[in-house]
């Protein structure tokens, strides 16, 4: 048992909850309270605590705690398991009720649904659960998939013969499943789920059906959900500014002709061949805008924006993450669509990665031109916010990429380029630091590292222990930036040197062991440097061998 007492926020917020015991809190609200936690991110709730933070302490009806746990999953359905934990302070008697998450919409026993919201003034409240709002909360946990539902009210006339032929001319173009090639109209809306069976036996559009081949008032009338916007601000004057709701294969189409004009690019030679270097990688684009269409939650209002400005291009969606998917396994979990029958059909269609990792190619159109890694930090409950950089491409680490990926006869592993891309920026790394960047194990981290050490990208640095690697001497000569190695590999060599000599000074002598330790240097490497300083005369060697130990020289007498 946790000795320590939980400590009491500052404030409310989306997780954290409180509520004045001093009438005493009725049974219902207190349950209603639970309910609203669990059906946005959990947290908890502090019973005896006023709005403002203030503690005053429990009623005398709840000092005794301990049916309290059942009391909730007895009037939750399905039953929320609860943990209390006493709290003495300041003087006063409170519950601590920690709430977990809910894997499903939870209601009251009396069958009331709520929810746990921030208001527009950034203060918490608890709402009402609409019909919607449970059915994008199914879909976030993956236990229903709107996209493969018949819509209410949608016939086969909804459906346009036009918006069918771009989907087979798209097949075409993206390198889809050409098997759909072959089908009729029929065969091809079974074989993509754009229409559903009725019990009577007819077939009715489904909302994947309608958002790819819909004609675009069935859209404005039974999605209205579904908008997307293109805006080009420059030095904060608005240069672009539409709102569209085609379908999404034409919504592609459109978004890449109006985008165009502002993607420039120019050509670099890289060996025998000429490599575009444009603003944006178009792949990138194409890929991060048809993410932004296919796994907006549909259920919420809103547009997706794609947004070009000074800075850079932003693209974001209604709806955040959904579960199990976090900013700190983006590039590693296993694809979890919230529209699954939608993007299956897109994967189909050609016009999204069909192995799911469609954050890896925006990733590689990023990094392999030197620019800033995918940026997802501003992503939120709400919406999923992405940002790329369109700084100027650093051509020589393009350069190299292309070269490597010559050598290979491939593009080089993710990995491995989120690598090279680090190495680039931070200048030396670990293989723990490593781990951060690519999302997996240390293990991974370091075979990465070993690879592409073996391959002459890199030099290692150090013993096992410690061990770290900065771009190799060849990288930074190919270049001509010969300064830069010497910044980087050189002033290493001279910190080593400072090390040592305060070390001798502070503990009176230094030993090869703790240089090999202090320094994260092989053991040859630490002998050669003493030897170094010995030779200079800033050391005195006493002993020999594993005995061997070093103090400072004395200063010269002038």
């Amino acid at each position: 048992m946790n000795s320590t007492p939980p400590s009491l926020p500052a404030r409310e917020s989306l997780t954290v909850e409180f509520k004045s015991d001093r009438k005493r809190l009725s049974d219902t609200d207190l349950v209603e309270a639970v309910v609203c936690l669990a059906n946005a991110e959990g947290g908890e709730l502090w019973l005896g605590v006023e709005d403002d933070g203030t503690p005053t302490g429990l009623h005398t009806e709840h000092l005794q705690l301990a049916g309290l746990g059942g009391l909730v999953a007895a009037r939750t359905s399905p039953a929320v398991a609860v943990t209390v934990t006493p709290v003495f302070l300041g003087g006063v008697n409170l519950a601590h009720i920690a709430v977990p998450k809910g894997s499903a919409e939870v209601s009251t026993s009396g069958g009331v649904y709520l929810r746990r919201r921030i208001k527009h003034d950034g203060t918490p409240e608890c709402a009402p659960m609409l019909p919607h709002d449970r059915a994008s909360r199914t879909a976030h946990f993956g236990l229903a998939d709107a996209s493969a539902l018949p819509v209410a009210g949608a016939t086969l006339a909804d459906l346009d013969p036009l918006e069918r032929e771009r989907l087979r001319q798209s097949v075409q173009q993206y390198g889809g499943d050409r098997v759909l090639l072959d089908l009729d109209d029929e065969a091809l809306d079974g074989a993509l789920g754009l229409t559903a069976r009725q019990a009577n036996g007819t077939r009715a559009p489904t909302l994947t059906g309608l958002l790819l081949v819909g004609r675009e008032q069935a859209l404005r009338d039974l999605v209205p959900t579904h908008e997307f916007a293109f805006q080009v601000l420059a030095r904060e004057a608005v240069g672009f500014n539409e709102f569209r709701r085609f379908p999404l294969l034409k919504a592609l189409d459109w978004l890449e002709t109006n985008f165009r004009p502002y993607n420039p690019e120019h050509e670099i030679q890289v060996g025998l061949f000429r490599v575009p270097v444009p603003r944006v990688d178009f792949g990138a684009f194409r890929e991060a805008v048809a993410n932004a269409l296919v796994h907006r939650d549909y259920h919420r209002l809103g547009a997706v924006h794609v947004r070009l400005d000074d800075e850079g291009l932003t693209i974001s969606n209604p709806g955040g993450l959904v579960d199990g998917v976090t900013l700190a396994n983006l590039l590693t979990t296993e694809p979890r669509p919230r529209n699954r029958a939608l993007a299956d059909a897109m994967k189909r269609v050609g016009v999204v990665e069909r192995s799911g990792r469609g954050v890896d190619k925006i990733y590689r159109g990023m990094l392999r031109f030197g620019r800033p890694e995918p940026d997802y930090r501003r992503t939120d409950s709400q919406n999923v916010v992405l940002r790329l950089a369109t700084v100027d491409a650093d051509e020589a680490f393009l350069k190299l990429v292309v070269a490597e990926e010559g050598r290979l006869g491939t593009a080089l592993p993710i990995d491995s380029l989120i690598a090279l891309a680090a190495l680039r920026e931070l200048k030396r790394l670990t293989s723990e630091d490593l781990a951060a960047h690519i999302q997996r194990d240390i293990a991974q981290a370091k075979r990465t590292l070993e690879t592409l050490l073996e391959a002459g990208l890199v030099q290692a640095h150090g013993a096992t222990k410690g061990r770290t690697y900065t771009l190799s001497p060849g990288v930074y000569m190919a270049d001509g930036n010969k300064a830069a190695y010497t910044r980087q590999a050189g002033f290493s060599a001279l910190q080593h040197e400072q090390l040592v000599l305060n070390y001798a000074r502070q503990h009176g002598s230094i030993r090869r062991s703790e240089v090999v330790e202090l320094c994260r240097l092989t053991a040859p490497q630490a002998r050669d440097l003493l030897k170094r300083l010995k030779v200079a005369g800033r050391l005195v060697q006493h002993g020999e061998r594993r005995g061997a130990y070093y103090t400072l020289a004395e200063p010269a007498q002038g």
